[in-house]
């Protein structure tokens, strides 16, 4: 087996309301779910192809020491027993399933069973997650065509390529589709299939290489209408002009001061 999809994108929060409020006018959705769980509270954007999973730690919590902004990317899995043996022997250590659980202020509880990796990720924390519900989701809080469709990249920040290529490629087993470096960019991009979205790494071609550990850096939306998209969010955020994007046949704007310092990208098709 291999990894078929990204199951959702973890970001941690000092504030949870003040957060919310900033990604419902961000994302033109509505957070639908809100519970909490072992003195965490999170808050979930149903978002097509993945999930934003919005955490505010509880004091003294562990897991989270140190964490702020983009913590986590979760790997869906439908065999985890199976690609957490075929993981182990690549070098790749993950911690025996558990079911994570916060409970709605209406009562109801969401569980979803979660293997943490613990050696090989590179420094970003990484879950594997195993089947869950249909969940619902989220709803437009206006109009849908200048509303989040979908998540389209999540960057991954590194200073050694071929670390990364290997947990992503060789290790994760998610496609290779693209390698290419731009001294007018002055990076080295390499993307990578995790199901109908990708998993950008960037590299500064500036820095030399290392072995410091990599990080989650940016994420980039989609939008069905990006002129609806752009008028909307520029009401509530500074947004640059709509350009055209690297990849043929798209067009693309900035968020320069999105919510929690989360560098954004939104994005529509022309075709």
């Amino acid at each position: 087996m291999t990894i078929a999809a990204l199951d959702h994108i973890a970001l941690v929060v000092n504030d949870l309301d003040t957060a919310l409020d900033g990604l419902t006018r961000l994302l033109g959705r509505e957070a639908n779910w809100r519970g909490s769980g072992g003195g965490t509270r999170h808050a979930w954007y149903q978002l097509g192809n993945a999930a934003l999973d919005v955490i505010q730690p509880g004091e003294g919590n562990p897991m989270f020491a140190g964490a702020a902004g983009l913590w986590a990317l979760a790997f869906a899995t439908d065999d985890m027993e199976g690609d957490r043996r075929r993981l182990s022997r690549l070098s790749v250590a993950s911690m025996d399933p558990m079911p994570v659980r916060t409970k709605a202020d209406d009562g109801q509880t969401r569980t979803w069973p979660t293997a943490i990796v613990t050696g090989g990720a590179n420094g970003v924390t990484t879950f594997l997650v195993g089947e869950t519900p249909a969940w619902p989701p989220s709803p437009a809080a206006g109009d849908e065509a200048g509303a989040v469709i979908g998540l389209d990249h999540v960057v991954v920040s590194t200073r050694n390529p071929d670390r990364a290529a290997a947990f992503y490629g060789a290790r994760l087993g998610l496609p290779f589709k693209l390698d290419r470096s731009n001294p007018d960019w002055g990076t080295r991009l390499m993307f990578f299939q995790c199901g109908d979205l990708i998993v950008e790494v960037a590299q500064q071609l500036k820095d030399d290489p290392s072995n410091d550990p990599d990080s989650l850096w940016g994420l980039s939306w989609r939008v069905p209408d990006i002129d609806a998209a752009h008028a909307r969010i520029g009401q509530s955020f500074a947004v640059t002009d709509i350009r055209d994007g690297r990849k043929p046949g798209t067009r693309v704007f900035t968020v320069k001061d999105a919510p929690e310092g989360v560098p954004t990208l939104i994005l529509g098709r022309t075709g």
